[in-house]
C-alpha cells in the first residue's frame, strides 16, 4: 500500500515538473517575442520622425519666394522711395538682401518732382535701402527719360548712376552715352563716356 501511495507522488511529482518547464518555454518565447516587437516599433517611430523633419526643412527653404511685394523706406529729410515687384527672394547668405522681378519704384522728393524707375529685375538691401535696377531700366522724371540696362539708386547718396546702353532722351535732344549720373535732388546729371577719346552722341529733336 506504502509502495502504491509512493508511485503516485513520483508519478505527480513528474507531471508537474514537466508542465511547469513547458510554462516557463512558452513564457521566455512570448517574452522574447514581445521585445522584438517593441523594437520594431521604436524604429518605425524613429524613421517616421526623420521624415517629418525632412518636409519642415523643404517648407523653410521654399519661403524665401515672396509674392506682390512692396517695400518703402525713408530718409531723414523725409524723401521716400517705395518699391514693388510681383516676386521677390530672400538672398539666404544674406537676408538684409531681396531679389525682385518685374519691379516699379517711385521716388518721392520733398524738394523736386519725383522720379519714376522700372526694371525686369532688382536688387534691394533693407537695411541701407540701395536699389540696383537691371535689364530694361526706364526712368522717367519731368519730361527727360533714361533708358538702359543697369542703374545703381543710393537714397543715401542722393544719387542715381545709370550704364549699359544708355539713351536720354528730352523734349530737345537724344543722348547716347556709357554712364550718367544724377543728383536726385537737383536733377543735376553728368554724362560720361568709358574711353576718354569717344564722345557723347547727341542728335537734336
Amino acid at each position: 500500500m506504502i509502495l502504491r501511495i509512493s508511485y503516485i507522488i513520483i508519478f505527480f511529482f513528474i507531471l508537474f515538473s514537466l508542465f511547469y518547464l513547458n510554462f516557463v518555454k512558452e513564457k521566455k518565447i512570448v517574452s522574447s517575442k514581445t521585445v522584438d516587437e517593441k523594437t520594431v516599433e521604436e524604429e518605425t517611430v524613429e524613421e517616421e520622425t526623420v521624415e517629418e523633419e525632412t518636409v519642415e526643412e523643404e517648407n523653410y527653404t521654399s519661403s524665401n519666394i515672396l509674392k506682390d511685394v512692396k517695400y518703402s523706406a525713408k530718409d531723414i529729410n523725409g524723401n521716400q522711395l517705395v518699391i514693388e515687384a510681383k516676386e521677390g527672394e530672400i538672398d539666404l547668405s544674406n537676408k538684409n538682401v531681396i531679389f525682385l522681378t518685374d519691379v516699379k519704384a517711385l521716388i518721392t522728393l520733398n524738394s523736386s518732382e519725383n522720379i519714376q524707375i522700372s526694371s525686369k529685375f532688382g536688387k534691394y538691401n533693407i537695411n541701407n535701402y540701395d536699389t540696383i535696377f537691371s535689364k530694361n531700366v526706364i526712368i522717367d522724371y519731368q519730361n527727360n527719360k533714361i533708358t538702359g540696362d543697369y542703374l545703381d539708386f543710393s537714397l543715401e547718396r542722393n544719387s542715381l548712376i545709370a550704364s549699359r546702353n544708355i539713351i536720354y532722351t528730352n523734349n530737345k535732344n537724344i543722348l547716347k552715352a556709357d554712364v550718367i549720373t544724377m543728383d536726385i535732388k537737383t536733377k543735376d546729371i553728368k554724362v560720361q563716356m568709358y574711353e576718354d577719346k569717344k564722345k557723347v552722341n547727341i542728335k537734336s529733336n
